[in-house]
């Protein structure tokens, strides 16, 4: 599965609520936001098979198609084969995720992003709703 939109508009205090099940089978999945796929100011990324860690949940930033540092999770809530709800919300220096059994995953915005014009989730999600608020 891959949703890419191109030319939105996420200012700091907007937030993005993506609804979907995650595959039984599932390996990783992504929600991307940035500028373009070389520019993202979030990468949030869990894996269920990491080499390193097993399951664990995966936030980066890529500037000029270089990836930074991972800050890596390991206490990753999400399970294969169920419903999923997040909450993205841009602030003025960092990102929330707010998960479905109410943890929280807060990223800095590292590039100084002020807006959000590119968004991408691709992976072993099905994507069953996408709302701006």
């Amino acid at each position: 599965m891959e949703l890419e939109l191109k030319n939105v508009e996420l200012r700091p205090g907007d937030k993005l609520k993506v609804k979907g099940v995650i595959l039984d089978n599932a390996e990783r999945f992504q929600i991307d936001l940035g500028s373009h796929a070389d520019e993202l100011a979030l990468h949030f990324n869990p894996r269920f098979h990491d080499d390193a860690d097993g399951t664990v949940l995966v936030c980066n930033s890529k500037s000029g198609g270089c990836w930074g540092d991972e800050k890596r999770e390991t206490e990753n809530p999400l399970q294969k084969g169920i419903d999923v709800k997040f909450m993205l919300k841009m602030n003025e220096d960092e990102f929330e995720v707010e998960l479905p059994d109410g943890q929280e995953v807060h990223f800095p915005n590292r590039v100084g992003m002020d807006t959000i014009s590119y968004i991408r989730i691709k992976g072993d999600i099905k994507l069953t709703s996408f709302k701006f608020c």
